[in-house]
Order: structure tokens, then C-alpha cells, then sequence
């Protein structure tokens, strides 16, 4: 081979794969760790324009100082929003739900309960009051 040296994969010692993988996951959890703060950065209502444009240049600029203040100064209410965008995300997709479903039980009981106190007051006949009752539970 004229000479020249070849690195095997046993040339490489278990020791130095490990490091070698470990310094990398860590450069992909910094990355995560960057994108989930500006994420936050940018949905967090409280900040104004001018907040978010300084909490981006200093995140960028010195990114791991910038992401530790950040974590330092705002992570826990970081949490807080989090959680209440995911509650407000479950009462929309509940609200949707009830929305899509439509006339259920309850739905029907409250008619029935509206008709009955219109025949109770005299609004309808009772023979009224059967047919609308009939056409609730048919439906």
C-alpha cells in the first residue's frame, strides 16, 4: 500500500466510540434544546416584538448563554404555557366533538324537558305535545 497507513475500525478503541457517541447525541439534544426555546420565543403572547427580537439575537448570537438565561429567567413559566396551550388545544377538540356529534341524549331531553313546560303553561295541546314528543324521539 505504498507506504501509507490504514485506520481500521480496530484501530478505534471502545472507549473513544463512546465519546465519540456521546458528544454526538449531545449535539442533537442542544439542537432540540434551541428549537424548542425559540419555539416557545415566538408563541409566548406576553412577549412584544421587541422581546422576541432581543431573545433571538442573544439565543443566536451566544447560543449557550442565551439558552441557559433563557432557561434561567423564563423555564418555568415556559412549562406554564405549554400546559395551558395543551389544555386549550383539549377543550377546542372537545368543543368540536360535541359540536360534530350533534343532537345526543342530553340533547333530546332537554326538547322533551322544553316541551313538557310549554303543555304544563298551556302553550300546547296534549295531543301537540305527543306528536313533538314523538318527532324528538324519531329523530
Amino acid at each position: 500500500m505504498n507506504g501509507s497507513t490504514v485506520n481500521l475500525a480496530a484501530d478505534y478503541p471502545l472507549l473513544q466510540v463512546f465519546w465519540t457517541t456521546m458528544w454526538f447525541f449531545l449535539w442533537i439534544l442542544w439542537f432540540m434544546l434551541l428549537f424548542r426555546v425559540i419555539g416557545d420565543i415566538f408563541r409566548d403572547d406576553d412577549l412584544n416584538g421587541w422581546g422576541k427580537a432581543g431573545w433571538c439575537v442573544f439565543v443566536v448570537i451566544l447560543p449557550f448563554l442565551g439558552i441557559f438565561v433563557y432557561l434561567i429567567a423564563r423555564g418555568r413559566s415556559m412549562g406554564e404555557r405549554e400546559m395551558r396551550r395543551m389544555q386549550k388545544s383539549q377543550e377546542d377538540m372537545n368543543a368540536y366533538i360535541r359540536e360534530t356529534a350533534g343532537t345526543s341524549s342530553t340533547g333530546k331531553a332537554d326538547e322533551l324537558a322544553k316541551l313538557a313546560d310549554l303543555k304544563t303553561h298551556g302553550h300546547i295541546t296534549a295531543e301537540e305535545f305527543e306528536r313533538a314528543k314523538a318527532k324528538v324521539l324519531a329523530a
